[in-house]
């Protein structure tokens, strides 16, 4: 009898490997994205695209950046199975001169509750304008 129940066992853990989960589910079109090189000053931004590929509505409860040089905005309303959502992520590149890696965390009521999506590139000092520097009276100076 125990034979039984192991084989049992055995069998209904193998047979329900292959079935997917019930609850939501977030899948990206991408997860990374590169701005490659930038001029410093502009605040550039990019749009992740993801699907609901699960069975239930999917609520994304946080969209958080790494550092406040990056600000996401994401839906607050559910996303129903089989439609897409947008979260755009903008970096401001104003005195951030070099290359940088940001990542985005995901919260959401997902199968897999925390997603992360990341951001890259490299930020090009903007030279400078050189010019003659303008020559100012001085108030104490004879003839003025």
């Amino acid at each position: 009898m125990k034979n039984f129940i192991l084989s049992l066992v055995l069998f209904l853990g193998y047979t329900s490997v292959g079935y997917s989960q019930e609850g939501a589910e977030i899948s990206f079109e991408e997860e990374k994205y590169s701005f490659g090189e930038l001029n410093e000053g502009p605040k550039v931004s990019h749009e992740f695209t993801f699907i609901n590929t699960g069975t239930e509505p999917l609520v994304l409860s946080n969209v958080k950046a790494s550092c406040g040089c990056t600000t996401p905005s994401w839906p607050k309303d559910p996303i129903l199975p089989g439609e897409e959502g947008t979260i755009l992520v903008t970096y401001n590149t104003a005195n951030r001169v070099g290359s940088f890696n940001k990542s985005i965390t995901i919260t959401s009521n997902a199968v897999e509750p925390t997603k992360v999506i990341f951001i890259s590139g490299k930020v090009i000092a903007v030279p400078e304008e050189e010019t003659m520097p303008i020559k100012q009276p001085i108030m104490m100076a004879p003839g003025n």
